[in-house]
This record gives C-alpha cells, structure tokens and sequence, in this order.
C-alpha cells in the first residue's frame, strides 16, 4: 500500500520537489526545492504540504499519522547535511519554520526562527560561535518570538521588559547590551511567559518543533490572513505549505549581514539590482524598520542619497557573488525576483527566492522590456500584467506647477499621489472612511495587524523602515502610494499628533504624499492626468492586437465620453438617460410631466425636455465621431425624480401651477414598495409612450445634426430596457421606428439605427429566442439580472453578503464578479437562444461585472461581442479581454 508523501525535503545541491509544484509545496517550498536543484546554496530544510493543512482543518485540527514518522526523518536529513543535531547540547541545528502559500501573502501568517534554543543548546551555541552575546541574543529573540506565534503572549510584554532594562542600564540600543544583560533577559522573559501562560517555556525542541508547525497552519485562518485573501481572491481551500530549514545567523559577527533584494526597481521597473541589507543582523531586522537598512549596491546609495557603505563597498566578493545569484534566478523563472539572503562567516545563503511585487508601472517596464529582449514573448508580456493593477496608472498624479509646502522626504516605497486626512491606526483608518472620509495611515511602523486600514486608506507614511519594509511591500502590492522611512517624523500616538521640524499636525488634518519623490506636504495639493503612452501604450496596442472582444464604456455626459474614449474605449455601451435629467433646469420640467393630468400635459413639458436631450446626444455622438452608442430609454420609476423636501415641493407646485397638496398627493400615489420590480423601464413606455417617443426624437435628430456636420452620420442603437416579453418590445420598437421615420421625412435625411433590448429579467433570458426576432442586440444588464435571479437587492446585501462568503455559500461578491453557475448561466442560455433565432445578433454586457476580468473571462466564453464598463475601466477591461482570448486560444 502506497503511503501518502507529506514532506519533501531539499538542500545540498538537491531536492524531492520542483518549481511547478506550488500547488503541493506552496511558492516558498516549490522555490527553495528548484534554487536547490540548480545548485544554489540553500540551508537544508524540508516543506510539509499544503495537503497537510486541508487536513488539519477538516480533521479537528489533527495531523495525518504518518506525518510525525516523515518530519523525522526529513529532519534527520537535514541534520547530515548541515552537521549538527536538532537539540544537541554541543552542536545544536537551529531551525526557522515559515509559511508558504501559493500565492505570495507577505507578512500574512506566522514565522519562528532560532527554533530549538533552551538552557542546554544555547551553550552549544557559544561554543559554536565563541560568541556569547551573539548566543543569548538569538534566544531571546527565539522566546520573544515563540511566545508571541505560538503562546498568545504578546510581543509588547518584552518590549517593555526590554526598555526597563535598558533604561536601568543608561543604554540607548539594543546593540549596547552586553551578553550578561541578554542572558538577564533571557530569564525575565522567560518568568513573563510563566506569569502570562500559567505553564513555564517549553524546552524541549520537539515539542517546540510541534508547537511552531501548529501555529504557522492556525495562521492561515487568522484575521489578517482572512482579510489579504480577501482582497486578493485567494481561495481558503488552498492551505498553506510549511517549511523548516536549517537557520543561518547573520548576526554572528561583523562577517555576517542579512538582506532583501529584488532583480529590478519593484517601483519602477528599471534592470537594475536593487535592495537593503544589514550587516551583524537577522532578517526581521531588514523588514521591521528595527534598524535602518543600508543599500546593496552603490548605485542605490547615490540614488537614495545614503551616508550609510553600500554591501558593494563592505563585501565586494559576496556582492559579486549576488548579482550572479541574482542574474541566474532571474533567467531562469523568466521573471523579476524577489530574494532573501544571509550571510554567515563570510558565506552566502539564499533562503528565498520568489516572483517580487510590483507597482502597475514597473509591471508594465518590466514585461514590455523582457519582451523586448527576447526573454519572454509579447503574449506572455500580455499576460503578466495583473489588469487590476492598472488602477494605479488611471489617476490623477501630483501637478508638478503646484505650490507644496514640504514638511519632510522619506523614501519613495511606492509611486503615485494621495491627500487625505491623518490617522494614527488602522481602526480609525477603517471608520472614518466608512464615514466618507479620505485617509492617510501614519504610523512609526505597519505591522500585518494594520492590513484592513492600510487597504481603505489613500496613503501610507511610515517614520521607520526601508524600500523593503512591511509597508512598501504591502502598499506596492496594493497600489497605495507609500513613504517609508521619514526619519524627521515623531509620531505622538497618544496625543493623535506628529511632529516634524517645528509642525505639529494632527490627526485630522489635511496631508499629501508624493510616493514617486518621497515628499510628505502639508494640504492637499492638486492634480494632474496621467500620460498613457510609453510601456502603456505598447503593452495595450499588444492587448488590442489579441483581444477579439470589443470593449466600450458606460458613459452620458461628454466628460465621462471623452475620458472613456481617451482610454481607448470602442464606443458607448450604455447611456443612462435617466441621469440626463437631474440638471436644475431640466428637473421642472420633468417633474411638471409627472404631475400632468393627461398626455396633451405631458407632451407639453417633454416638448421643453426635447431641446435639453437633442444637445445632450449631439456632444455624445460628436465625442464619438465613428463608433456606436447605445442608449438605454428611460428605465427608473417617475417617483425618483419627485421632490423630497419642503421647499423642493413648493418650488414645484408654483411651477406647475399647482397646489402643494396635489404634489405631495402624486408623490404618494407614485411612490412603490419595491421599485426595483416596479412601474419602471419598459412599463413607463408602453404607459406612457410619449416619453419614449421624445427621447427617440431627440436621439435622431441629434444623429441627423450631427451626420451634416461631420459627414460622418452615428448608428445610434436605441436599447428598451427591462422587457420580459416579445410584445414589450414590439410595441416600443414600433414607436422608435414610426418617429424615426417622421425625423426622417421632416429633415430629408435617413441614417442606419438599431434597436435592441436589456436582458435583465429571468423570463427574458428564456424567451430570447422569441425576442431575438425583433431585437438586433442584446445588452446583458447584469447588475438587475443578478438582483432578480438570486432575489437578493444589491443596495441591502452588504447586511449578510460577508457572511455569505464566510461561509462559503458565495465565493466573490455577485455583483462584483458575475454568478457564473447561475446569472451567468441565463447569459449562454439567452446567448445560444438568441443567436438560434437571429445568427448576427450583437451581444454585449453592460452592468459592473463588464469591468471585471474575471467577468470578462467568462463573457468571452460565452461568445459575447463587447463589453461596457466605466470609463476609468476600459484599460483594464481591454487587457482583461486579452488574457482571455489568449487563455481560450483565440487571440
């Protein structure tokens, strides 16, 4: 009988697992397995699998029983290799246990390093290094650090203990601290953990070992790992892998140094090596912002204006040695990465090595330069690029005219401009912006505790830590403009204050930061638009080369049109109408036709909308000289545009000449309990048909104007909304053509048009093949087809959708990202019916789900035409839309 295999083990120029086995090993185990095949020197270590921890969670948080007798043996391994025993008063192996999901979630789950120190080992560990300092330093940090991951001892119970005996001592550093006072420490940390836990330190290794495995499989269910998988739609189904290696001390001497690096700028693209170090430290040093980091190469000294040696100056040959590692992992994942290193006794060990985050411009630099250079091709340029990053290249950024008053420079983390209002935590990040407001996070340092605050706020400024920080990576990941490092900064957290250079700022007011220069400024400062050319420009012209779905923009007013159109949309998928009519001036007049008493009323205040309308699709159709625009006839019920307030109902009273009483009367008679399945869309038209016929009117005599003008006459396609029958249709359809025809007849002028239909309702996805007989196209309205599909209103389920997803029952958000078993499975039926009927029939998507890639990948299974999204979307979508036409094999 074949035993299932749940550890695989790597180290000396060899390894049981490969780079493609991230699903079984998770990134950090697949990766060290393939550093260690292509004879990297990697401390030897073993990955238990992601199959362990889906385990766990369904087994009452219980292990496989062959696991204890695998762990061993691999750990016996390990011991041959570094030559030294796990637990071993006078040799003792040391070992680090980390998580390792697939998916990168830096900062997310729980690590221990210096994992199987206690009274006995901590003496091999001097001998071993003749470093008695060195020895009882790693062991506090190693209790300090299982306390806190494994215990539920918090890491503020010895910091504090940390700063008295310090203070007792007259000493400033932690790097003042004799052997005898960490040996001190030792001890008061130790009694703390008794204090805390009612149980004193565990000493043995094993169970240690145990204790730090158990821990790092619970984090991936705590808050913060919940919340980044959130954000980034990583499944919880995953698990995470768990790897324990051999340590290898950087903070052994003055031999000895530890740091991060990345292949490229992960900010800005550029090919050049770039990264932080410190020499006689551990790697939390480096990312914590504990100490601050120097950098690796004399190019980034220059460029960050450092005072501090670059590692190029300290340690030549290591230096050299790294940007060999560097060059030959970057050939060989074809990608740019993100690595850890360790130095010890003047040897080099790469403990990590991974795909590095990046800002959206240094992902654009860097796929379209590799492309360029023949390491990967344009299509795989194409799918590297993640579209929502894009996000961070379709905003304003900083005008370089405007006046700034600098408070202070920090270093530039991650690029882009944000203003808003101070706050000192995460907690308050959270609530304010859930009360309108805009906020920047300062903190001295991010921790992953802050994750849900740093996700809401517009900015991050932190006064410690370096490029390669918790907050520069998270922000980078997120595409937050981030400062780290604004050293000036003193942060009051009690008093909500930060001082800097004589400024005191509270929390509250307004701050800006420029993530590109590493400018912290007092006020908001305005802005610019960006520039879409360059690696922007070559990347999409690559993606609209691929692509073979259209993609158009949810636009009805000529800022949203020109927007939409300098983003490269293909046309209007959707024009609301209905939002036309809001202006102050035309609002009376719509609401003197609601209140009408008869239709010769009612056509007596359209006759005073019709001129507001014709203009509105003159500027629509002349934005877009030579592409399509669809406009959907009014589809709200009427007793949305009906006053509200006192004063409003006055207003209106005297304009139609009318009493108050009668407003408030028509008002009330309007009003519906569930206008989302109420007299709205088609029903308004077949009710009252003069509305309709006066934005058809409006529609092509606009159409006719603006054709004279340019010589370039507009298809207008004219979209009834909400039909759920074939007879709906016909008889808006009927109205449409007869006032085309009399437009016609009076200009001496006749233009192409289509007419068409939203399917939004359940019924109308089944009969469309009965629809598709006198519709050209069909607009998919997905936000009302998911609302009256699951019978869920989109503007009430926030209440329980968390829940929802908690639990499973719905992965994503539906109106985020499009049910596919269920909404998305009307569309191919309606799709399929349709198309039966009528083979040319045009089919498009219009609701939010047309800006979501994800969305979009199913819309190009489905055999869609276009899809319509807002207009800050459409780079996004038109990139989205290529990754699925490549993935389907149909670019």
């Amino acid at each position: 009988m074949t035993m299932t295999k749940w550890v695989y083990s790597f180290g000396n120029g060899r390894a049981e697992g490969r780079a493609d086995m991230k699903n079984l090993l998770g990134g950090k185990g697949a990766n060290l397995a393939e550093m260690s095949n292509i004879g990297i020197n990697v401390p030897a270590g073993f990955t238990i699998t992601t199959e362990v921890c889906t385990h766990y969670y369904a087994n009452d948080r219980s292990y496989p029983d062959e696991l204890a007798r695998q762990v061993k043996e691999a750990l016996a391994s390990v011991e041959a290799i570094m030559r030294c025993q796990f637990g071993d008063a006078e040799n003792p192996l040391l070992v680090s246990v980390r998580s390792g999901a697939r998916a990168s979630m830096p900062g997310m789950m729980d690590t221990v390093l210096n994992l199987g120190l206690n009274d006995q080992t901590v003496q091999g560990l001097i001998k071993r290094s003749g470093d008695a300092r060195f020895a009882y330093d790693s062991y506090r940090r190693f209790i300090q650090m299982y306390s806190d991951v494994v215990l539920g001892v918090e890491h503020y119970h010895f910091d504090h203990l940390l700063e008295i005996l310090k203070e007792d001592r007259g000493l400033t550093l932690d790097t003042e601290l004799s052997a005898d006072d960490w040996k001190v420490m030792v001890e008061r940390f130790k009694a703390r953990v008794l204090e805390e836990t009612g149980t004193p330190f565990p000493e043995d290794p094993e169970e240690q070992l145990w204790g730090a495995i158990g821990a790092v499989f619970r984090s991936w269910m705590n808050q913060r790992a919940i919340t980044y998988r959130k954000l980034h739609h990583i499944p919880e189904e995953w698990g995470t892998a768990v790897s324990v290696q051999a340590m290898v001390f950087g903070n052994m001497g003055d031999d000895c140094a530890t740091g991060v690096c990345f292949s490229r700028d992960p900010s800005t693209g550029e090919n050049v090596f770039y990264g932080e170090y410190l020499v006689n430290a551990q790697g939390e040093d480096v990312v914590a912002g504990i100490r601050t980091p120097q950098q690796i190469s004399l190019a980034g000294k220059t460029k960050n204006k450092s005072t501090l040696p670059a590692m190029e100056e300290v340690m030549p040959d290591l230096y050299r040695e790294l940007v060999s590692i560097r060059d030959t992992l970057e050939a060989h994942y074809r990608d740019m990465q993100d690595m850890e290193f360790t130095i010890q006794g003047g040897r080099l060990w790469m403990l990590q090595t991974r795909v590095g985050k990046r800002t959206a411009a240094a992902a654009l630099r860097i796929a379209v330069e590799m492309a360029q250079e023949g390491v990967i091709t344009a299509n795989e340029a194409v799918l590297r690029v993640d579209p929502e990053a894009l996000n961070q290249l379709l905003h304003p950024t900083l005008d370089p005219k405007a006046e700034r008053i600098v408070l202070t420079r920090g270093l530039p983390a991650s690029p882009g401009a944000a203003s808003g209002r101070v706050v000192f935590s995460a907690s308050t990040a959270e609530d304010w912006v859930q009360n309108g407001e805009k906020v920047v996070l300062v903190r001295t340092e991010t921790s992953p505790e802050d994750i849900g605050g740093m996700h809401v706020s517009q900015g991050i400024l932190t006064t410690r830590g370096g490029m390669t920080s918790h907050a520069a990576v998270v922000a980078r990941g997120m595409g937050t403009p981030c400062v780290a490092g604004a050293g000036e900064i003193r942060v009051h957290e009690a008093d909500r204050v930060f001082t800097v250079r004589g400024t005191t700022v509270r929390e509250g007011d307004l701050i800006t930061l420029d993530g590109a220069t590493g400018e912290v400024m007092l006020g908001a400062v305005p802005t610019v638009q960006p520039e879409l050319t360059g690696d922007f420009g070559t990347l999409m012209g690559w993606a609209d080369d691929r692509r073979t779905m259209k993609v158009r923009a949810n636009a009805e007013t000529p800022e949203d049109a020109e927007t939409a159109r300098r983003f490269g949309c293909e046309g209007i998928g959707l024009c609301r109408t209905e939002h036309m009519f809001f202006d102050p001036r035309r609002i009376i007049a719509m609401r003197r036709m609601i209140l009408a008493e008869d239709e010769t009323g009612r056509r007596a205040a359209l006759a005073d909308l019709l001129p507001y309308q014709r203009k509105d699709f003159i500027d629509l159709f002349t934005i877009m000289t030579g592409l399509p625009v669809t406009i959907r006839l009014l589809d709200p019920p009427l007793h949305e545009f009906l006053p509200h307030t006192d004063n409003e109902i006055a207003e209106v009273a005297q304009v139609a000449g009318v009493d108050v009483g009668t407003v408030r009367d028509r008002a009330a008679k309007l009003a519906e309990n569930n206008p989302m399945l109420g007299h709205r869309g088609c029903r308004l038209g077949v009710t009252y048909p003069e509305i309709y016929e006066m934005q058809a009117r409006a529609i092509f005599e606009a159409a006719v104007h603006v054709g004279r003008e340019s010589g370039n006459a507009p298809v207008p396609e004219i979209m009834i909304p909400l039909v759920c029958t074939k007879r709906e249709l016909d008889l808006m359809k009927a109205a449409v053509d007869n006032v085309a025809q009399a437009v016609f007849a009076e200009t001496g002028t006749t233009l192409d048009y289509t007419v068409g239909t939203m399917i939004e309702l359940p019924r109308a996805a089944l009969q469309a093949g009965s629809i598709a007989e006198s519709a050209r196209f069909f607009s998919f309205g997905t936000n009302d087809l998911t609302q009256t599909t699951l019978g869920i209103s989109r503007d009430d389920a926030a209440a329980f959708l968390e829940t929802y997803q908690a639990k499973g029952i719905f992965k994503r958000d539906p109106f985020a990202t499009l049910d596919a078993d269920g909404v998305g499975e009307l569309v191919r039926l309606a799709a399929e019916r349709g198309r039966a009927t009528r083979p040319d029939l045009k089919l498009g998507i219009c609701g939010e789900h047309g800006g979501d890639p994800d969305s979009i990948a199913f819309c190009q299974g489905a055999g869609l035409d276009y899809v319509s999204c807002s207009p800050y979307r459409v780079p996004i979508a038109r990139l989205a839309a290529a990754q699925a036409a490549l993935r389907a094999g149909t670019a």
